[in-house]
């Protein structure tokens, strides 16, 4: 049972007229506005303390400008807690000066270059991708990471290479839920939680499954291996809204989520939905 205020680890918040979102065309339901007290109202009756925002592939090259945008936003709402911002990584160090730009951004934590759209299967083991990465600490941020599960290989040859960086996991790796698939996703994750330099969001799971007809039961067993390789300590809530609504709405997933952690001591269920997002993200709260 949730009875304090969540701080969701994982929230997109879309301003149509200030952006372009190419990746959303093919998504009419995603083709307007989404704000905070829009997730205030989809969560309800649940409280939410605070979120932290993720960058939404804005088109290039308006990463910059999302980014001061968002910081923007968390000054006239304290519920926009921390920001993980986008950066085109693959510029190597070159990237250097944009990095220190964006780390001097109040709410900005981490960084993600979306990586489940590259066709290059050896995009994050380039020379100068690993060089960028490796800049990160220098400027206290994390990098969030959200792939395929094909390519939770590559994916672990580059954390075994970085092990100086702070990695989040997002969506747990997208395995195939909607083909059944649990194998070799299993193996990887269980290597991911072996590095103690890496977290896991508990994110975006139903829109890898079907999105008109899963069930909790269809969840579970990702969910519980899960739980079981990172434990308590290292796992996050996140919504992926509103992403997530291509597959049901924020309650659905929040209550199966709950559903599945029904074992959960309250101070274990306080780390998933609220503290381990404060720790991950250095959050004030």
């Amino acid at each position: 049972m949730i009875d304090f205020p969540i701080i969701d680890s994982h929230i997109h918040l879309l301003d149509q007229k200030r952006f372009g979102y190419a990746w959303a065309d093919g998504e009419p339901a995603l083709k307007r506005d989404w704000t905070p007290d829009d997730l205030s109202h989809a969560a309800k009756p649940y409280e939410i303390e605070g979120l932290v925002f993720v960058e939404v592939d804005v088109d290039m090259p308006q990463y910059l400008d999302e980014a001061q945008w968002v910081d923007g936003l968390a000054a006239l709402d304290r519920r926009v807690m921390g920001a993980v911002v986008c950066l085109p990584l693959e510029r190597g160090g070159k990237i250097e000066p944009e990095m220190a730009r964006i780390a001097k951004l109040k709410t900005v934590r981490g960084v993600r270059r979306l990586i489940q759209n590259q066709p290059d299967p050896e995009f994050v083991l380039r020379p100068g991708f690993l060089e960028a990465i490796r800049l990160l600490p220098k400027y206290s941020l994390s990098f969030d990471i959200c792939v395929l599960h094909p390519q939770l290989p590559n994916t672990l040859a580059m954390m075994r290479r970085c092990p100086e960086v702070s990695f989040i996991l997002d969506h747990i790796g997208k395995p195939g839920i909607k083909a059944g698939l649990l194998d070799p996703w299993r193996a990887h994750i269980r290597e991911m939680a072996a590095l103690p330099n890496v977290v896991c969001k508990l994110s975006g799971v139903t829109t890898e499954a079907d999105h008109k007809s899963w069930t909790r039961d269809q969840l579970r067993p990702y969910i519980d291996h899960v739980i079981e390789c990172f434990g308590p300590d290292r796992i996050l809530y996140g919504g992926d809204w509103p992403v997530s609504e291509l597959a049901g709405s924020y309650l659905q997933w929040l209550t199966t989520l709950d559903w599945a952690t029904a074992g959960f001591s309250p101070a274990d269920k306080r780390k998933l939905f609220r503290d381990n997002a404060v720790k991950a993200y250095r959050l004030k709260v």
